[in-house]
């Protein structure tokens, strides 16, 4: 993510960081609204401590207390995904890897932590009812130029021809056919061997560009390069190999997975290409050689997730420009805008103290038709309540739940209906149970099921997240309601959800008065 490059000294795009005052949008320009399907996600950064775990000595259980304490923050803030950073440098938070385990689990890369950190994440989260994305960031393989201390078996000693040295971290060369190759088997360990609803790619792919650094790839180019002309437009397509493989195999191992990227704000600059954006600052097309307009068109990943850190009006990349123009590129793929409200800590954004900016933001991409929810970066700035911000999605945006929008171009079938739903009272409350639907058309039961409770006069709206009782992302056919008051009728309605969140129809409406 962006404050990596600030933490790794990168130099930041001026032009996009020069901030002027943020406009407003009121109420009367936005009409809010309390969408029942919406992704509502947060990054949780592994990388030098950033988020979790923030202790790298701390024991298996203290760092299991606090990413369960983390998680239930989230939960009820109305989180509902976690994109959970697996691979921040050539090394790994689970243990079906077949690179060394990250040294900021223990102090030392290599160590055995003691439990499966990814496994524990995903039971964890699903639990909450929270998807789980694997974050992994595809060509970084060190962090720092302590290169004493990698592990024996990292993959920079024993490949050590597959790298270039770029501003002192070492980077897979993505020339390289080995390292494509590689780079996809290691998702795919993840893919085969963890129950994650989906593969997270982030924004670095070729170095973003310093002063007086040079990449090393003009030997490689030499080799490779056969049919270019230019060594920008073969590192364009190097990026976009290794995308088109990566979607392949994933969909292939597990077809319901959800593949995403998030990238820099900025795709392009209209003055750097005809389709690109008002804005006057670095993109990824040009600094990062990664076309991902060209994924989005080809189908070749199921959600786009830009970093749009700046402001409404931000006179070098403006949110609210830079939200249309993606929303105008979206090729029927999902578009999930990452926002940042870590920005509230930095002196230099002046724009981000105003407690409205980001709620703004948000009514933006409610009102935008072709934009389906946000993340957060970063877990530790949500948890900090930032500029009172989580208050704000506790009590307004996020005060009702909501399911991740469905992807039709990977399962377009709902799952039957739940059989034989009754209810009874029982110890103060009311008691659901209900069967397992039969098996769709594609052979799916249920993966978990919504609960949706009315009283009196109300209409049975099940498109109103505020009906929604309970949500659950396991098979458990029963729930107890306890939050009932004696002599009220309430009436109750079930339906079953598939991996992918497509939903059944409507089970019978059940009603009970409480004793």
């Amino acid at each position: 993510m962006l404050l990596y490059r600030y933490l790794l000294t990168i130099i930041c795009f001026c032009t996009i960081c020069s901030l002027s005052s943020a406009q407003t949008v009121t109420s009367e320009d936005v009409t809010p609204i309390q969408p029942k399907r919406e992704f509502r996600g947060v990054w949780i950064a592994t990388v030098v401590n950033l988020d979790w775990p923030t202790n790298a000595h701390a024991t298996p259980e203290a760092q299991k207390k606090q990413l369960a304490d983390e998680l239930n923050i989230h939960q009820r803030n109305g989180i509902n995904a976690i994109m959970f950073q697996v691979r921040p440098a050539a090394d790994a938070f689970y243990a079906k890897s077949r690179e060394p385990w990250s040294k900021y689990l223990t102090g030392k890369q290599g160590q055995e932590p003691g439990y499966d950190p990814l496994e524990f994440a995903v039971t964890e989260a699903h639990k909450r009812n929270m998807e789980l994305h694997a974050w992994f960031n595809p060509y970084r393989a060190t962090f720092d130029n302590k290169f004493f201390a990698l592990a024996p078996g990292h993959i920079t000693r024993t490949k050590p021809d597959w790298f270039f040295i770029y501003d002192g971290i070492k980077l897979f060369n993505p020339g390289l056919p080995e390292v494509r190759e590689y780079i996809v088997q290691v998702v795919l360990d993840v893919v085969k061997n963890y129950d994650v609803d989906g593969i997270h790619m982030d924004d670095y792919f070729y170095p973003y560009p310093v002063r007086g650094q040079v990449i090393n790839d003009a030997e490689t180019f030499a080799k490779y390069g056969e049919g270019f002309d230019n060594i920008k437009d073969w590192r364009r397509d190097n990026v976009d190999k290794l995308i088109h493989m990566m979607a392949d195999s994933i969909h292939k191992y597990k077809p319901n997975m959800k593949f995403g990227i998030s990238p820099f704000g900025i795709w392009a600059n209209k003055s750097q290409h005809p389709d690109g954006s008002a804005t006057n600052g670095g993109s990824s097309y040009i600094e990062n050689f990664a076309d991902t307009r060209k994924w989005m068109q080809e189908g070749w990943i199921d959600y786009i997730n830009p970093q749009i850190y700046w402001q409404i009006g931000n006179r070098a990349a403006a949110f609210d420009t830079l939200l249309e123009w993606w929303s105008n590129n979206t090729y029927n793929r999902h578009l999930y805008i990452g926002q940042a409200p870590y920005r509230f800590y930095e002196q230099r954004s002046p724009a981000f103290k105003n407690p409205s900016e980001i709620p703004n933001q948000l009514r933006l991409i409610r009102a935008n038709p072709r934009a389906q929810g946000s993340v957060y970066f970063r877990s530790q700035s949500l948890i900090a309540n930032a500029n009172h911000f989580a208050d704000s999605l506790k009590k307004d945006f996020y005060r009702y739940p909501a399911l991740p929008p469905p992807m039709l171009w990977l399962d377009s079938i709902p799952p039957n209906a739940p059989q034989n739903f009754v209810v009874h009272a029982e110890n103060k409350g009311v008691m659901l149970k209900w069967q397992a639907p039969l098996p769709a058309a594609d052979g799916e039961t249920a993966y978990g099921y919504v609960v949706y409770r009315f009283q009196g006069s109300e209409k049975f709206d099940l498109a109103d997240p505020k009906n929604i009782l309970h949500i659950q992302y396991d098979t458990t056919s029963l729930y107890f309601d306890s939050n009932v008051e004696p002599g009220k009728t309430y009436f109750y309605v079930i339906t079953a959800i598939d991996r992918l969140k497509n939903e059944s129809e409507r089970s019978p409406t059940m009603a009970i008065t409480v004793p």
